[in-house]
């Protein structure tokens, strides 16, 4: 093949990895389903659809922080939104960046206690694809609600409060169980299990979680 057919052939690859990331709300199974393909080329050419819902979803994970809740309060951000949003940006990023490579070793490691021969790329391609209704949330939800309560959100004692805040938590909670359930799903259709076994693997996920931090929880526990 010529490197110009190469490269064609390549760039066709790529965009029909960006559709799947736009249909994965729609057709889940066939994005997962395609996330069997381990060769170089299919995953060079969804390597920036990964990266995208990994930055975008440590973003969102950012946001429903208690501690990013009281950004304003602190006098290093000297109550610049601008600043307030830059510093969403670069922690989302680390915290989507860690969750992607530290989540995605432990996923592998719960899969493959339940009997899967994946890999750990597969594993934490897995992980981004699920985490896609988290970045529905971020691009569809955080901005009507910063309209609403703008800078109060990032504020203690702000106007952000009532009947109209529960609404986007239980709505931003939907997203998280949506996100999970995806997860369940998406291992699934990718090893060809049982719902049941996939959420054996997702449970022995949670378990290792769980033993990893242990030792930090009982001194927090103990105050």
């Amino acid at each position: 093949m010529e490197a110009g057919e190469r490269s064609t052939a390549q760039a066709t690859l790529e965009r029909e990895w960006w559709l799947r990331t736009l249909a994965i709300f729609q057709s889940p199974r066939a994005v997962f389903a395609a996330l069997r393909n381990e060769t170089t080329e299919d995953i060079e050419a969804r390597a920036e659809p990964v990266l995208a819902l990994v930055l975008l979803a440590g973003m969102a994970g950012v946001l429903v922080a208690p501690s990013t809740g009281r950004l304003l309060n602190e006098s290093l951000v000297d109550n610049s939104m601008l600043v307030v949003a830059v510093l969403v940006f670069i922690t989302g990023a680390l915290y989507g960046a860690a969750t992607f490579w530290i989540g995605g070793a432990v996923l592998y490691v719960g899969l493959r206690g339940a009997g899967s021969k994946g890999s750990y790329l597969r594993a934490r391609h897995i992980l981004a694809f699920a985490a896609a209704p988290l970045v529905l949330g971020l691009l569809f939800v955080w901005p009507v609600r910063l309209a609403i309560y703008g800078a109060d959100l990032f504020r203690s004692g702000g106007d952000d409060t009532g009947t109209g805040s529960l609404v986007f938590e239980l709505l931003l909670g939907a997203i998280g169980l949506w996100a999970a359930g995806l997860l369940v799903y998406g291992i699934s259709v990718v090893e060809r299990w049982s719902a049941v076994r996939s959420l054996v693997a997702v449970a022995l996920v949670v378990l290792s979680l769980l033993v990893i931090t242990f030792p930090f929880l009982i001194p927090l526990a103990s105050r």
